[in-house]
């Protein structure tokens, strides 16, 4: 009864929470009085998304709800270029964030692109969850704080990032044929101090985007230049503690930026996670807003424990806790460290960017999902491991003087490539981290080359047109140390047109029709397999570039004073789901599927010092051939917060983020419970530049789980069959986090 209690007491606070989401920006359309101006920007602006748009070289008018004063001596320090003799610092006021008026420059309903400082002014628990900023997107965890994190978005259970691109600067963070999962996004190798701008979009629409984009893509754009430096440090409930210094100094000619930073984090679970991560930056830059050119070195190292999910049934008769393990011996480390060049180039033309970068990465994972089910004596423990080196180069031009049919234009053409040296990826039958047995060990070349394009016409006053394409062409080269029926080696190309048309604005508002095909790329092992690496049974090879599709119609509204708003109707199709593989802890290539969805996004900035947001978004998804449902597919979802401050005294901010239940089993008949959490952060800004901060996470303590599967595992004792069950990984209960920071 105490359960049933608690768990109708947390549909209360549900349902409370969901009705004041939607209550403000209905409230909002309701006012009828004077406000102030909305944000807007420069109309000089240049447009959005390019390559390498800028948005420290906009003119703002307003700055976030909490900015932070650039030091005088900061602001007035400069820079002596290579091909200037004297040029300005790279500091710029703060950039006012999704508030921010993009009418005339936005290219799609659901494009936009948030701040550093709205990410900072956010409570998270975990870093993945500064990509939470892009409306819809959840992220979660199934298993130690070390691996990446859970993501969904449209209707799309990302596991790690299948089908949503992530950038740091011009450098993918995905990895192709990875050892745990296609597409698997680690992003806590990224310092959040250190983040100038989040930048995003969705759907495959936008021709500078192309593997693992269907869904949408995102960049974080690193400052080139501090602000002011840094000294943070963090005391928290559970063993968390953090400590970070950073700062921009001149050196010689230019710019040095420089952070460390080091994290342990035990949580709340009953085998600590002992988590470890270390995370260094430094950066070198020379020139100037128009004219530049870096060099970044970024380094991260992380070792933790883990609990993954366990079965619900060992919860409810009291054989572990909530928050208990069943394998205490899981968990992994992994390790990346990079180095990337990049310049910027102003000429009569226009303009280009380029960047080329490195790195190496391991991952070794070690996870337990179906227990003893395989393996009665050793148990189901497997080791996924992946060690590569990674290199890629981009270069875009932005041509400015271009005229079609006497229309002042705008032409983006750009060229990219990446190459993948996996050195080994591997899958092992483990008992306690000691290798028993090789399922299947690589190593594997993979590399692609790609062209894109993109013409902007403004016809006239209220129409504006996007036509673009992208080619991308694929090498696969696996060379199977296990068996070697599956190495071979195989190319692949496809192409993909795009197109946008925006109508106005008519009274502050703006309508937009995009759509395009897009792809994803499979796992390189799938593409040259010929035998099941277990029983030598023939296989089928799945296709090397999956063929997408989406289309969205949408608008956006500034016609309220100071409320941006934006609604947007999509379609997604892809002509082959990844699908997620319990037994096996991966995914795998499954049918074609369908999903379609509305989403609504309110931000409403009255006056400088608050800003009230509310994002919505419902989705529904199948499988075309059977009609199934698609599995952790989230059908509602909603997200909204209150941000208050000023430069200096007090700040607070009170987010809460809500999905619904969604499908564990194809036929819809197990579906994961609700799940809302509440978070809390306020402190005090001294005129010295100290703050003090309280951050709470799930204000509420309520006892949601992150992540739910359904699948069959067994424990000793129980059928040898195993038992269908929910997988579940809980929510951390409340955690309480106090924040010191100087700024100078």
């Amino acid at each position: 009864m105490a359960g049933i209690r608690s768990r109708q007491t947390a549909m209360k606070r549900h349902s409370i929470c969901i009705a004041l989401l939607f209550a403000f920006p209905l409230s909002i359309f309701a006012q009828d009085g004077e406000t102030t101006s909305p944000v807007i920007l420069d109309d000089e602006a240049p447009e959005a998304f390019l390559p390498e748009d800028e948005v420290s070289s906009l003119d703002v008018t307003v700055v976030t709800a909490t900015p932070t004063a650039v030091s005088p001596n900061r602001a007035s320090r400069s820079v002596t270029g290579v091909s200037a003799p004297t040029v300005t610092n790279f500091v710029a006021e703060v950039a006012p964030g999704k508030p921010e008026n993009l009418i005339s420059i936005a290219p799609s309903a659901s494009s936009g692109r948030a701040s550093g400082q709205e990410l900072m002014d956010r409570p998270f628990l975990r870093r993945g969850e500064l990509l939470e900023v892009v409306p819809g997107l959840i992220v979660t965890q199934h298993s130690g704080g070390g691996k990446a994190n859970q993501y969904f978005l449209r209707g799309f259970n990302l596991d790690h990032g299948t089908d949503f691109a992530i950038f740091v600067d011009n450098m993918p963070v995905n990895n192709r044929t990875h050892g745990h999962g296609q597409g698997y996004a680690d992003i806590n190798f990224l310092i959040p101090e250190l983040v100038e701008e989040l930048e995003y979009v969705k759907g495959p629409y936008f021709s500078r985007f192309g593997d693992f984009s269907t869904a949408g893509a995102a960049r974080f754009r690193l400052y080139r230049e501090l602000p002011q430096g840094i000294a943070s440090f963090t005391l928290g409930t559970d063993n968390f503690y953090r400590g970070l210094i950073a700062d921009s100094v001149q050196a010689g000619p230019g710019i040095a930026t420089f952070a460390l930073e080091y994290n342990y984090y035990d949580g709340p679970w009953v085998m600590p996670d002992e988590l470890n991560r270390w995370n260094g930056f430094f950066r070198y830059v020379i020139g100037d807003e128009d004219d530049f050119a870096s060099l970044t070195l970024m380094g991260y190292d992380s070792t933790w424990n883990a609990t993954d999910q366990v079965p619900q049934r060992l919860v409810d008769n009291g054989t572990i806790d909530r928050l208990g393990f069943v394998d205490p011996t899981v968990g992994g480390e992994s390790y990346r460290y990079s180095l990337s060049a990049d310049f910027r180039k102003t000429g009569d033309s226009g303009v280009t960017v380029g960047s080329i970068y490195a790195g190496t990465y391991q991952l070794d994972l070690f996870s337990n999902f179906t227990l003893f089910l395989d393996d009665p004596v050793n148990g189901d423990q497997f080791n996924q491991f992946d060690d590569r080196w990674f290199a890629g180069a981009t270069l875009d031009h932005t041509f400015t003087d271009v005229s079609i049919f006497d229309r002042d234009s705008t032409l983006a053409v750009g060229v990219q490539t990446h190459h993948d040296f996996i050195d080994g990826v591997g899958l092992y039958k483990t008992s306690k981290r000691q290798r028993l047995a090789t399922v299947r060990e690589d190593e594997v070349y993979e590399s692609s080359f790609s062209a894109h394009s993109n013409l902007e016409v403004p016809w006239n006053d209220w129409l504006r047109t996007n036509t673009g394409i992208r080619g991308d062409l694929y090498h696969f080269d696996v060379d199977s140390k296990s068996l070697a029926a599956n190495s071979g080696s195989d190319w692949d190309g496809i192409v993909s047109p795009k197109a946008g048309l925006i109508l106005g604005p008519w009274n502050d508002t703006e309508f937009y029709l995009n759509g395009g095909l897009g792809f994803h790329s499979n796992d390189a092992r799938g593409v040259t397999i010929t035998r099941d690496p277990l029983t030598g049974a023939a296989l089928s090879q799945v296709p090397a570039l999956v063929r997408t599709k989406g289309a969205e119609v949408g608008l956006r509204t500034q016609a309220i004073p100071n409320l941006t708003s934006s609604v947007s109707l999509w379609y997604l199709e892809s002509d082959s789901e990844l699908v997620y593989v319990g037994d096996a802890g991966n995914i795998e290539a499954g049918g074609a599927s369908e999903r379609y969805g509305l989403e609504w996004s309110n931000y409403w900035k009255p006056e400088d010092w608050i800003t009230i947001d509310s994002e919505f978004t419902v989705t529904e998804g199948r499988f075309v051939a059977t009609g199934e449902e698609i599995e952790n597919a989230v059908p509602v979802s909603v997200s909204g917060g209150i941000t208050y401050g000023l430069p200096t005294g007090p700040f607070a901010s009170l987010r809460a983020r809500y999905f619904s239940p969604r499908p564990l089993t194809g036929d819809g008949g197990v579906k994961s419970q609700d799940a809302l959490q509440l978070n809390s952060r306020l402190g005090y800004r001294v005129e010295g530049n100290w703050e003090i901060a309280l951050e709470i996470i799930n204000l509420l303590d309520d006892i949601d789980n992150d992540i739910e599967y359904f699948y069959t595992s067994r424990l000793p004792g129980e059928p040898a069959a195993g038992i269908e069950d929910r997988h579940v990984h809980p929510y951390e209960p409340r955690q309480v986090r106090v924040s010191v920071t100087k700024y100078w």
